[in-house]
Order: C-alpha cells, then sequence, then structure tokens
C-alpha cells in the first residue's frame, strides 16, 4: 500500500501535480464522475487557526466524495496537554483514514503525524507553505485559460505561504513566466525561492523576484495578491503598513494590462491590498478561485486516498 502526504507542494512530482490539477479542472466543470472514493472512509479536519474556505471546502468536498468527517478546534486535543505529535499521529491513523490540518506553523509537526503507514496527511496551510491554495490556483487558471504552460503571471505582495507554493507549483510549467514584487524584507524564504528556481531551470519557465514596483512586466495574463496580515503571522516593522503601500493592487496595474485577470486567496482587505474597484471589478475571478478551493480539495482528497487503494 501507498500512503499519499501533501505537506509541500514539492510532494507531488510533475505528473501528479498535472494529475491533481486536471481532476481539480474535471471537479470543477462538472466532467468528473462522483464515483464515490472516499465512501466508508473517516476524515479528520483539525483547524487550529481560522478558516472560512478551506475549512469548508475541505469538509463539503469529503462529504462529496463520500467520507464523513470528525472536525477537532484548536482546544481539542491533548497536544495542548504535553502529547507528542508521533503520538498524536499514531492514535490518529488507527482511527481516521485522512487528516486534513491548519496549523500556520512549521510544517516538522505534520511531518511527525504522517510518520506511520495508514492515514494520509494533507497540509491546509502551515507557516513555510499552503500546497492546496496552490491546487485551486492551478485549477483556476487552467479553467479561465484552457491551460497553464506559457502563460504570463504576476504576484505582487508578501512572499508568504500563499506566495511559496504558487512559486513552487506554477515553475513546474513550460512556459511560464511568474514575476513576483514582494516588498524589502518580506520576500520569499531564501530556500523556497531556491527551489522555485530550480523547477524553472529544469521545466523551462522563468521565476523572477524583486523588491519595488517599477518596471512591471506587460502583457500578462493574471495579476495575484494575498492579503498583507496573513495568518499567524506578525511584522517585525512598526511600519510595515509604509513598505506594503507601494505593494497595493489597483487600477493602475490594469493600464498596461486591461487583458489581466485578478486572483486573490481571499479573505481581502479592499484599501489595503487591494481596491474595491478591483477586487469587485469586472477583472476579478476571486470568487470562482474560491469555489475552485472545493474542486482541489477534491482532487488532493481524491489522489491521496486512492494512492492506497491502488
Amino acid at each position: 500500500m501507498t500512503v499519499r502526504h501533501l505537506i509541500s507542494t514539492d510532494d507531488l512530482t510533475d505528473d501528479e501535480l498535472r494529475h491533481v490539477v486536471n481532476r481539480g479542472d474535471d471537479f470543477s466543470s462538472g466532467r468528473a464522475a462522483l464515483d464515490l472514493p472516499l465512501a466508508g472512509q473517516i476524515a479528520g479536519i483539525y483547524f487550529r487557526k481560522t478558516s472560512t474556505r478551506t475549512r469548508t471546502a475541505f469538509s463539503a468536498g469529503a462529504l462529496r466524495l463520500g467520507a464523513q468527517i470528525v472536525a477537532y478546534g484548536p482546544d481539542d486535543l491533548q497536544l495542548n496537554t504535553g502529547e507528542t505529535s508521533e503520538d498524536t499521529g499514531a492514535v490518529f491513523s488507527r482511527m481516521l483514514d485522512v487528516l486534513v490540518a491548519r496549523t500556520a506553523g512549521d510544517p516538522v509537526e505534520m511531518r511527525a503525524w504522517a510518520s506511520q503507514d495508514r492515514m494520509s496527511v494533507i497540509n491546509a496551510m502551515s507557516s513555510a507553505e499552503h500546497p492546496t491554495q496552490a491546487v485551486t490556483d492551478l485549477v483556476t487558471l487552467q479553467r479561465h485559460f484552457g491551460k497553464i504552460e506559457g502563460l504570463r503571471l504576476l504576484y505582487v505582495g508578501e512572499g508568504n505561504n500563499s506566495a511559496a507554493s504558487i512559486a513552487l507549483a506554477a515553475t513546474r510549467y513550460a512556459g511560464v513566466h511568474l514575476e513576483l514584487r514582494t516588498p524589502p524584507g518580506y520576500g520569499l524564504d531564501p530556500e523556497i525561492a531556491a527551489r522555485a528556481a530550480a523547477h524553472a531551470a529544469r521545466c523551462g519557465a522563468v521565476v523572477i523576484e524583486r523588491h519595488d514596483m517599477d518596471d512591471l512586466p506587460d502583457e500578462l495574463d493574471a495579476i495575484y495578491t494575498t492579503r498583507w496580515q496573513t495568518t499567524g503571522t506578525t511584522k517585525p516593522d512598526a511600519n510595515w503598513r509604509d513598505i506594503f503601500a507601494p505593494f497595493q493592487v489597483n487600477l493602475a496595474l490594469w493600464d498596461q494590462n486591461p487583458q489581466a485577470i485578478f486572483l486573490h486567496d481571499l479573505p481581502a482587505h479592499r484599501g489595503e491590498e487591494v481596491t474595491a474597484e478591483i477586487l469587485d471589478g469586472p477583472m476579478s475571478i476571486a470568487f470562482d478561485q474560491a469555489e475552485n478551493k472545493m474542486h482541489g480539495a477534491m482532487a488532493v482528497l481524491d489522489w491521496c486516498r486512492r494512492g492506497i487503494m491502488e
């Protein structure tokens, strides 16, 4: 038996990433028959941090695939009284088939839960990465453009876990040009940036990170941002809003890219990282993107559990 986990985007091979994205596209379009691959299985949904889209997406997705769910809040587990992560994972694995967890903490904890051979573990957001968000983003791009290869993408804002995951995922597609404009001192983790650059070199993509908003690329297909106040993090600079202000997504970005669509992983703070005229405007497909969280979640659950059954 093969127990599959998705803790880092890099847990997926290139072919597996494409398979999961294509499967999410099929779920989103209605082409995928719901053959209930999780029938008779139990999914644990453990969210230590707040969530609207991801928690609902995995809960609804697991139910639609035939599973039953057990939900845990931040104060429900004996982890709070000193039980080790390894012991928690060992016990969970004897009762659950899959654990979907949001911690906003070190992914090492999730790796400890995954150190058993029965239960799949899915990262619904750690401090380092948000891999299921990257699946959502790629499903959304593929649904809109019919492809991912060759797209020109601009990410604006903090080099947070969502930025890390899209950098690790989009660079697997040939011809993609991904440019990240992150505030000085708030860029991608160097290790993540190096991995993304290696993917790009191997797959024929381009990834560039700069810390200003000068000389922006044109002929963009999509412009993407996330909120400035990421769940579970604080800013070391008291004047961080001044540092971030030039990186607001507003209509000026569409002057040279009128054809570009807008993406946002939500929740959004209108007037901070994005203006209302963009988020609520005709260029925005952010709420289609939010819906695709469920379709992406279903694709990830399907991939994890079919690995057990194959």
